[in-house]
């Protein structure tokens, strides 16, 4: 499982490099051309399904509008650790069956949680539909373990924190940073939980979790690959329509204050190089089928997106070109990327390594230089069309996969978007204009908004043994 903002991967998604040679009209696969259809069961639960007819084979997922961004103080990590939970049985499954009972089949499977959902996945040959049904549905409406199951699993996620967290100096960084970076909101908690949480955690707090928010009318079921719609939709009313209702318990709102002056926080750590991250607050993009998704907030946000692409969207873009490469060369790496949508509110990060002999204060210098670059000179349209063209290239690829396929559906349905937000997003995108691009550089990257974290590096102690993944743990 990847702890990833669903922002920050859309992002990456977005702009990943691709051949130059496409052009921005670049046709979407066939495939991806198939009609989604939408479907809502009696008792809540939403199905989401989409053809692609190229291989015998389909992704089954079940998608969670809850993540760690719905647990309380006390409980971080709760989320995940019930993604964990769920595959240690049901009355008809013993622990660690229902894996088994996949692989059987000739699939593969996993589980992920993010900050604004959690997901279960299958991928299978499509004959197999009917029979992860079954067991999805059965441990969604029917997850039960001892007491001893939890005790024991507890102890490889707090293995897992240590291995990607703890023993990680820029992950402890980004964990602290978020901790000074929001006051309210929820993402100020780390998605794998405090280890003083993870410590005082008990059974009942995770069953207590699941029964809050395991609920149909909080579920997706997205179906994608070599299927018949009609079929599809019968084996869901089959297997997930028989599960009782439940209401969605109301969501507070915790609104994130208004930030009133820079941030700063000194991090250290055993590690060989220091590191800085900037980070910006910056707008979301609306839901793209309300009014609201046309305001100026939304069109920043979108412009604020091809900004992080001018600057770190490719191989030799500005931050690669200034900051790395020359005998003068300020940083080893360098990047950016923006927060476009999700259900918290959205950053813009920058952030780099400092090359030998520069400091992290020269590399946050010249980071904010690139920016402030863009503010008063703007964007080239040669500059603005590569971008474009590198991201168009990247969507048609990306959609090449029926997982990736069903992945967007899910996480678009997760944070309330529209299942074609992928193509609306590719229309707004292509839209923004170099002046929308010199603008939001001018105007979102002043001192009030922005956290600032420097990794200060310690002696790494010698003869550390390499810490290995624990028995057990899925991701």
């Amino acid at each position: 499982m990847k702890h990833l903002s669903p922002t920050w991967w859309l992002a990456a998604c977005l702009f990943a490099t691709a051949p130059l040679g496409l052009q921005a009209q670049a046709p979407v696969p066939e495939a991806s051309a198939s009609v989604t259809r939408q479907f809502t069961l009696a008792n809540g639960m939403t199905l989401i399904v989409k053809p692609d007819r190229r291989a015998p084979t389909a992704v089954h997922m079940v998608w969670l509008r809850v993540g760690s961004m719905d647990e309380v103080d006390g409980t971080s990590g709760v989320a995940h650790v019930l993604e964990h939970m769920l595959f240690k049985g049901t009355p008809t499954l013993a622990p660690g069956e229902f894996s088994r009972r996949v692989a059987a089949l000739g699939g593969r499977e996993n589980a992920f949680t993010a900050r604004d959902y959690t997901g279960y996945y299958q991928q299978i040959p499509s004959g197999r539909l009917d029979d992860v049904m079954r067991l999805e549905a059965d441990r969604f409406a029917n997850n039960q373990w001892a007491d001893d199951e939890f005790r024991r699993e507890i102890e490889v996620v707090k293995e897992e924190r240590r291995l990607r967290t703890d023993d990680a100096p820029r992950a402890l960084m980004s964990e602290a940073m978020n901790a000074v970076t929001f006051v309210a909101s929820p993402y100020r908690r780390p998605i794998v939980g405090w280890m003083s949480d993870l410590d005082a955690m008990t059974p009942d707090d995770v069953r207590a979790f699941y029964r809050r928010w395991y609920t149909p009318a909080n579920a997706a079921v997205v179906v994608a690959g070599d299927v018949d719609v009609e079929a599809v939709h019968a084996l869901a009313e089959k297997h997930y329509g028989a599960i009782a209702a439940r209401p969605v318990p109301e969501r507070k709102p915790r609104l994130e204050p208004l930030q009133a002056g820079m941030r700063r926080l000194d991090f250290k750590a055993p590690a060989e190089q220091a590191y800085v991250s900037l980070a910006f607050k910056v707008p979301s993009l609306a839901q793209l089928d309300a009014p609201s998704a046309q305001d100026a907030a939304s069109n920043d946000a979108l412009a604020l997106t091809v900004l992080s692409a001018v600057l770190d969207g490719y191989s030799g873009a500005r931050l690669d070109r200034a900051l790395t490469q020359g005998e003068q060369r300020v940083a080893d790496s360098a990047g950016a990327y923006n927060g476009l949508m999700g259900r918290g509110p959205q950053l813009f990060v920058l952030y780099g390594t400092p090359a030998q002999g520069r400091s992290a204060a020269e590399v946050e210098a010249a980071l904010r230089a690139q920016v402030a670059r863009v503010a008063q000179d703007g964007v080239s349209e040669s500059e603005l069309a590569r971008v474009k063209t590198q991201w168009v290239a990247s969507e048609v690829y990306k959609l090449d996969s029926v997982f990736n396929q069903a992945r967007e559906l899910g996480s678009y349905w997760a944070q309330g978007q529209p299942l074609d937000a992928g193509e609306r997003t590719i229309a707004r995108l292509r839209a923004v204009t170099a002046a929308q691009v010199q603008s939001v550089a001018a105007r979102y990257f002043g001192d009030d908004q922005l956290t600032v974290a420097t990794l200060l590096p310690q002696p790494v102690q010698p003869n550390r043994p390499a810490r290995t993944p624990p028995a057990g743990s899925r991701h």
